[in-house]
C-alpha cells in the first residue's frame, strides 16, 4: 500500500515549515517594533514635546509641517499592524524616512542615523511585504 506522502518526505520538509513560522513570526515582531518606534515619535509631534518643536523650527517650514508629520508617521505605524496594510503602510514610512534622511544631511544637520534606522526597518518590512503590493487589493 502506496502512502501520499512517505515517512521520509515528512520528515524532510518539518525545517522547511519551521523556517516560515520563524519567519513569518519574526517579520511581526519587527512590525510591531517599528509600529511602537512611529506611534511614539508621531505621538511627541503631536503633544508638542519640546524637542520636535525646536527640530521643526530649525527646519523653518512651520509648525503644520509637524502636525502633518505626525499623522502620517501615526497612520502609517497602525498600518504596519494590519495584515493588509503593512506593506503599504512600511512604504509610505520609507518615503518619510528617506525625506528625515535628506532634511538632517542637507538643512539642519546632526546625526541622520535614528531616521536611517527607522529607514532599514521600513524598507525591511515593505521587501517582505512585496507580494502584496504585487496583488490587486479586493
Amino acid at each position: 500500500m502506496t502512502t501520499l506522502y512517505s515517512r521520509r518526505s515528512a520528515t524532510n520538509i518539518a525545517p522547511i515549515i519551521a523556517r516560515g513560522t520563524t519567519r513569518r513570526v519574526g517579520l511581526w515582531v519587527a512590525q510591531i517594533v517599528v509600529a511602537a518606534m512611529f506611534l511614539m515619535a508621531g505621538g511627541a509631534k503631536f503633544a508638542g514635546a519640546a524637542p520636535m518643536v525646536a527640530l521643526f523650527d530649525a527646519i523653518g517650514i512651520g509648525q503644520w509641517f509637524r502636525y502633518v508629520t505626525a499623522t502620517v508617521e501615526v497612520s502609517a505605524g497602525l498600518m504596519l499592524l494590519v495584515p493588509k496594510l503593512a506593506a503599504y503602510g512600511a512604504l509610505v514610512l520609507a518615503i518619510t524616512m528617506l525625506c528625515a534622511v535628506a532634511t538632517h544631511v542637507f538643512i539642519i544637520g546632526g546625526s541622520p542615523l535614528p531616521p536611517l534606522v527607522l529607514l532599514a526597518g521600513s524598507v525591511t518590512i515593505a521587501w517582505a511585504r512585496r507580494d502584496q503590493l504585487a496583488q490587486p487589493q479586493a
